[in-house]
């Protein structure tokens, strides 16, 4: 019997694996490999065990996640069920380690814990996203209040995951923020908004009233940017809570308040004409009242 070849491990043994989220069932054919994959090629293939290399193990063009997490079990099964997923992974067990790594490295993505040792994720948050505004963050926490939600949110986290949590919801969400990823990378070169004597550029995340620039947070620069996309028509702090928090609208939070409050502030009170008006009992709109 041949060699199979496994996420780069040697087995004996037909194997089912997957890579790139395609299955690919392995089974061995007089010291060949037979490989039926489930993409439009023709039904089986067989291909010596150099070809395996080029498709199993070409790991370069396989997509890095770094877990920062201080439970190793957890830490662990969350790092088999990616490789299983056709991801590279590397694990930090502790806040500082998992920090200086997310600098260092060019990875594609962070799930990151809040109750680390050393540093805490919420700092790591904010020190990866000073440095790399664009690297996806899921924090991954037993913190499921929404206060927490908020802050790491605030914090420059893209999703917030609360344990106990179901792996395959994990793996849709980083898919989503690989999506999303995608999709910045090819439309948000120098993209440009503008209403009225605002400017707002989307790739370098400046934003400019009248020809002065105006400094936002991170949160306050979705926010914006929602609004503007949306000139003209009502949302709804619903809508808002969904879209630029990623939240279950709870009635009794006042963020989205708090937030168009700051933005008015900045982008609104020194300046002519006023964009954020409210909708009493609808919402908020962005646009130039005649």
């Amino acid at each position: 019997m041949g060699l199979i070849i496994k996420n780069g491990i040697v087995s004996r043994k037909p194997a089912v694996f997957r890579f790139r989220n395609l299955r690919i069932s392995v089974e061995t054919i007089d010291s060949k490999i037979r490989i039926p994959l489930e993409i439009p090629v023709p039904e089986t293939a067989l291909v010596n065990y150099d070809v395996i290399l080029v498709i199993v193990l070409n790991r370069s063009r396989m997509k890095t996640i770094l877990i920062v997490e201080d439970d190793r079990r957890i830490a662990q099964n969350i790092s088999r069920g990616l490789l299983e997923e056709g991801y590279q992974t590397e694990v930090a067990y502790e806040g500082y380690n998992g920090r200086d790594l997310a600098l260092r490295q060019p990875f594609d993505l962070i799930i990151l814990d809040i109750n680390l040792p050393g540093l805490n994720g919420y700092e790591v948050c904010r020190n990866i996203r000073a440095e790399k505004p664009h690297l996806p963050i899921i924090m991954l926490t037993a913190l499921g209040e929404i206060e927490d939600k908020v802050e790491g949110l605030e914090r420059g986290a893209d999703d917030y995951l609360v344990k106990p949590f179901d792996f395959r919801e994990l793996n849709a969400r980083i898919a989503a923020c690989f999506r999303r990823a995608d999709l910045l990378d090819k439309t948000v070169a120098d993209e440009v908004l503008r209403i009225s004597n605002l400017e707002i550029n989307i790739s370098t995340k400046q934003v400019k009233r009248a020809e002065i620039p105006i400094d936002l947070t991170a949160r306050e620069f979705a926010l914006l940017e929602y609004l503007v996309r949306n000139r003209g028509r009502v949302v709804s702090k619903m809508d808002l809570a969904e879209k630029v928090w990623s939240l279950n609208f709870d009635p009794g939070t006042n963020v989205v308040e708090v937030y168009i409050n700051y933005l008015r502030k900045k982008i609104d009170r020194d300046f002519e004409p006023k964009l954020i008006h409210t909708r009493a009992g609808m919402g908020y709109v962005l646009k130039v009242e005649s």
